[in-house]
């Protein structure tokens, strides 16, 4: 039984951002129920796959946040459909989307409509630019992926080496951080409605959430009057704490405490650095010198090495890569690796497992991504029966 082993979700989301949403409901233990247009999810063809494109359900874009939840396959313009649609929403907890404002109203299916179907629902969208329920502005309707919402919100501006262009971040951290916090409005909503009986809106923007994500840039921007820029793998107001080459790779090094930069000095052999550059303002003054002198040093050592000279008395980290991820005993002691069946193979494959550790109600993946239309009796003969039995309570 995990937390939200109560909680049925309708989840009508694609792409990124709100099937990341609703998986990780869905390794929390609720029952979500993947609505799909025809023809199904927009990345159920996204590579890569193992062998066969032809021959396999979907690629690992899709297997990865679409685990452990059932699918069905609804065409809104048909009658039919739309009325098995409001019927599952009658017996919902919680209704997610991600689609352009005002998609859902082209079909009488906006939040208005599905609230007097189920007072108590809560109804939750993921846009780039938010909802006009929640504060109306000129870029609503306009779509928007992760690169917009990084462009808009700042991260790209902060982002890369110095004398480079602006980068995007490697993650897509403008669906992935939005559905996050998407996720966190939608639980407090389930406690209010828990306390009060009322349902309510739950909107989250991807500009928004960089901006949210961005908020070093927003404060140095309001105390300096200055925009802050890109500056490499530095950081504005610490250091040491940067990545350095080593003979065979790169570590990160983050000794910005004056305890940690005496460490490191000792580590150099350099106790002249440490007493001529004693403190934080010290450092940060002459940051250009003293990372050359860091740079000389850890380019005559291994990653191994250096990591192994500072590890215990300085933060420390080698660069991995994802073949060292697969490699570190720490990640699969955390279970961070879940196997999952590929669909079409006969091979196990492996997406990345829920960081969010319970003691009494651990999230759990359940499993592979589901099949096109997979649960469409299932989960619509359940809805009947339901309905059936509460027709027979009341008589």
């Amino acid at each position: 039984m995990g937390a939200l082993s109560n909680l049925r979700v309708l989840d009508l989301t694609q792409v990124l951002a709100g099937p990341y949403c609703t998986m990780l409901l869905a390794d929390m233990g609720a029952d979500v129920v993947k609505i799909e247009r025809p023809g199904g999810d927009l990345i159920r063809s996204n590579p890569p796959f193992v062998d066969d494109p032809d021959e396999e359900a979907y690629g690992g874009y899709f297997q990865s946040v679409n685990r452990g939840k059932r699918s069905i396959e609804l065409d809104f313009t048909d009658a039919d459909d739309r009325a098995d649609f409001l019927s599952l929403v009658e017996e919902a907890d919680i209704v997610v989307e991600n689609y352009r404002a005002g998609t859902m109203e082209k079909y009488d299916l906006g939040y208005e409509t599905l609230t007097e179907f189920n007072p108590e629902l809560i109804y939750s969208s993921i846009r780039g630019f938010g909802d006009p329920r929640t504060g109306e502005t000129d870029r609503q309707g306009q779509p928007s992926f992760d690169l917009i919402a990084q462009a808009l919100g700042g991260v790209m501006e902060i982002t890369g080496q110095e004398d480079g262009p602006p980068t995007k971040v490697g993650p897509g951290i403008g669906d992935l951080f939005t559905a996050t916090l998407n996720c966190i409005g939608i639980l407090a909503a389930v406690n209010h409605r828990a306390q009060t009986g009322e349902g309510q809106y739950v909107d989250t923007g991807m500009y928004d959430s960089m901006i949210s994500m961005t908020e070093r840039a927003i404060y140095q921007q309001s105390y300096t009057g200055t925009p802050p820029t890109r500056q490499g793998n530095s950081h504005p107001t610490l250091f040491p704490y940067n990545a350095f080459e080593t003979a065979d790779g790169h570590a990160v090094i983050a000794a910005f405490g004056t305890n940690h930069w005496t460490e490191v000095c000792a580590a150099m052999d350099r106790d002249d650095l440490a007493d001529d550059y004693p403190t934080t303002a010290d450092r940060l003054e002459h940051r250009e010198f003293l990372r050359a002198e860091l740079a000389d040093w850890a380019a005559d050592r291994t990653t191994d090495e250096l990591v192994a000279e500072l590890e215990g008395s300085v933060p420390v980290a080698p660069v991995q890569n994802t073949e060292d991820i697969f490699d570190d005993p720490h990640v699969h002691a955390r279970d961070m690796l879940v196997p999952v069946d590929q669909p079409g193979t006969d091979e196990v494959v492996e997406i990345a497992g829920s960081p969010i550790k319970m003691t009494e109600t651990p999230p759990e993946p359940r499993g592979r991504a589901p099949l096109l239309d997979e649960h469409r009796e299932e989960v619509l003969d359940s809805t009947n029966e339901r309905a059936d039995a509460e027709r027979a309570a009341d008589d």
